[in-house]
């Protein structure tokens, strides 16, 4: 770009007066006017959000702020002092008039040049990563931005700014990373939802560094974080990671379901027990009596049921069972009990000792599904065994 297009317009008055401004591009933190001789009566307009300072063999003299200016012995007496401007009349001075801008520079691209090594603090393993992205920097003091930044140069655009800073930025930066996030209590895998506490981090550290040289550090954001995608420790740490969280959410799901599970269960247990408790209501029966049925069912389906009567048992019990069936069995276990009482008991040893095992496995049969209490069980056993010894 020509200069002729960024530079501000400058009015020549008979030759020697000018007026002296800047209205070119935003883009530059510093603007030097191309014009250096100038009389007593030219004008200086500082438009808002600019200083401008006059600069005279290499020394910064007066810095006007935003205003209109008619040079001369009153408002600029430290240049009068050096340079012994007359009080009157167009008498030419030659000078350096830099323009600087106080707006804040926004969305300037920052990078670190190499990666960055460190130890991860929560899984203590090497790593290195590269960083980038955007700061907000303004000017605070324009006598030290232009004496120790921009010398004798034109302009100082925020290019040639973020230029200057690099290896400033990068020797300072890169420490501070390291020591940013090793003291840090999350790991690389967490870094991105710290994003923000670990960039006012980094700012804190670096707004010192900038301000040595005249410039604020407004913002600074890390957005980017170049991690070691591949490297076999890392990707090995963080499959462990993965699965430390992984892991758990599993088990909580699983635990989740175990218990809805649970529930569904005991609630079909219910709807199935009040359909049940229906069904006998509608048939005209009890729970007692259906345990009676099945109780009878059993005995009826063991061969040599009607042995149970030579252990003097159930004849009482059987009366609780109820209804046809209950009568039934009473009646085939009385009728059993006659035949036997009738019967002279002889039997042969061996049949003798199968009687008594297949007896008292149905005494302890009976005893197991609750049809005898304890006591009864040690008195029916105590008959058979006397029966036995016969």
């Amino acid at each position: 770009m020509a200069l002729s297009s960024i530079i501000p317009n400058v009015l020549n008055i008979d030759g020697i007066t000018s007026v002296i401004k800047y209205e070119g591009n935003n883009n530059n933190f510093v603007w030097k006017h191309p014009k250096e001789d100038f009389n007593t009566l030219s004008q200086l307009i500082v438009h808002e959000n600019q200083e401008a300072l006059f600069f005279k063999d290499g020394q910064a003299l007066d810095l006007f702020p935003a205003g209109r200016y008619t040079l001369s012995t009153n408002n600029i007496p430290i240049l009068k002092e050096l340079i012994n401007i007359p009080t009157g009349g167009k008498s030419p001075f030659h000078c350096e008039v830099y323009f600087i801008s106080m707006t804040s520079h926004m969305a300037i691209r920052w990078g670190t040049d190499s990666q960055v090594q460190y130890m991860d603090p929560k899984y203590n393993f090497p790593l290195q990563i590269g960083l980038s992205g955007e700061m907000i920097l303004s000017v605070n003091d324009s006598r030290r931005l232009v004496v120790k930044v921009v010398g004798t140069e034109k302009n100082l655009t925020q290019d040639a700014l973020v230029q200057k800073f690099r290896s400033i930025l990068n020797s300072k930066i890169k420490p501070y990373i390291a020591n940013s996030m090793q003291s840090a209590d999350y790991s690389i895998f967490e870094v991105d939802s710290h994003m923000d506490e670990f960039s006012d981090n980094l700012f804190n550290k670096l707004t010192p560094d900038f301000d040595d040289y005249g410039i604020t550090l407004q913002k600074f954001m890390v957005t980017n974080i170049a991690k070691p995608v591949g490297d076999t420790a890392y990707e090995k740490y963080k499959e462990i990671h993965v699965r430390q969280y992984s892991d758990i959410a599993e088990a909580q799901l699983r635990q989740k379901t175990e218990v809805i599970d649970a529930e569904t269960e005991a609630k079909k247990t219910v709807i199935e027990s009040q359909a049940l408790a229906t069904k006998r209501q509608q048939e005209g029966y009890t729970y007692q009596q259906e345990r009676g049925f099945d109780v009878a069912e059993k005995i009826a389906e063991n061969e040599a049921s009607g042995e149970f009567t030579n252990m003097g048992i159930g004849l009482g019990m059987m009366a609780g069972v109820g209804g046809t069936v209950g009568g039934m069995v009473g009646g085939m276990m009385n009728e059993t009990i006659d035949s036997i009482n009738s019967s002279d008991g002889a039997q042969p040893a061996d049949q003798s000792v199968d009687d008594f095992k297949k007896k008292l496995e149905k005494l302890k049969m009976m005893q197991e599904m609750n049809m005898l209490s304890d006591e009864e069980f040690a008195a029916a056993k105590a008959e058979l065994m006397k029966d036995m010894l016969k």
